[in-house]
């Protein structure tokens, strides 16, 4: 699903103090339109007036309002201005939409909905990679696995080992649609990872379950890799609804 401007799900080059500028304009906004602070069907300020209470170039502005279209956040008219999309509209597995979503509240609802697009997604993915994964895609898995053991979730880089190790399963299903949403997954993974966090620690380990998965991809068992990614999911899914209730 492309890559983020400012999520923990993406990579990006240096941004120039311009890029910088809108980029932050366009994040402060959509966290705004994703919390509810503007509704849908919504009329924003026009540019001159948003402009100057931001205090901001026009230009910037009109960069920032270009992102958040690209998203399907807003939608702009001749002489109606812009106004914000109906939710329909809004592209929710944007790496940067899912990074806005989690610095306000996400709902519960949108959490389970996160983690049963996983569950319809990913196992079946899982299967696709016991059955093409190559030695150089277990390779990348076991690093992956050893670097999440070493650094630990509650780390910045355990984290990132967790993405590399979901991304890896992907590329082993040789399936280019479904790779396409690595980045969508990976920012999934990482947002509710800290989110379980948030008020407490991890309430257990998850690399054993990764490494039961990998063991049932090494082994080249489609049947057993679908029920271990399933397992994953639901153990994670478990362990951030105690979160919701902490």
């Amino acid at each position: 699903m492309g890559r983020g401007t400012d999520g923990e799900g993406g990579q990006h080059p240096p941004a120039t103090a311009k890029q910088r500028i809108h980029g932050s304009v366009a994040r402060t906004l959509g966290i705004a339109i994703l919390a509810g602070r503007h509704a849908p069907g919504e009329v924003l300020p026009g540019e001159i007036e948003f402009s100057e209470q931001l205090g901001i170039s026009r230009t910037a502005y009109r960069e920032a309002m270009r992102i958040l279209s690209a998203k399907g956040l807003v939608e702009s008219k001749p002489k109606t201005g812009t106004r914000v999309s109906a939710r329909s509209r809004w592209n929710l597995l944007d790496p940067d939409i899912l990074a806005w979503t989690f610095e306000s509240e996400p709902s519960e609802a949108f959490i389970r909905d996160l983690f049963e697009l996983r569950q319809i997604v990913e196992p079946a993915a899982a299967a696709l990679a016991a059955e093409r994964r190559s030695e150089a895609d277990l390779a990348r898995m076991e690093r992956a696995l050893d670097a999440m053991a070493h650094h630990g979730l509650t780390t910045p880089e355990g984290r990132a080992a967790d993405r590399a190790f979901h991304h890896a399963v992907l590329e082993a299903t040789r399936n280019a649609p479904l790779l396409s949403l690595s980045s969508s997954i990976a920012a999934a993974i990482s947002w509710t990872t800290l989110y379980k966090q948030r008020l407490r620690a991890l309430p257990r380990n998850p690399v054993p379950d990764h490494r039961a998965l990998y063991e049932a991809i090494r082994a080249g068992d489609p049947a057993l890799a679908r029920e271990a990614m399933s397992e994953l999911i639901r153990l994670a899914l478990a362990d951030t609804e105690m979160s919701m209730k902490a």
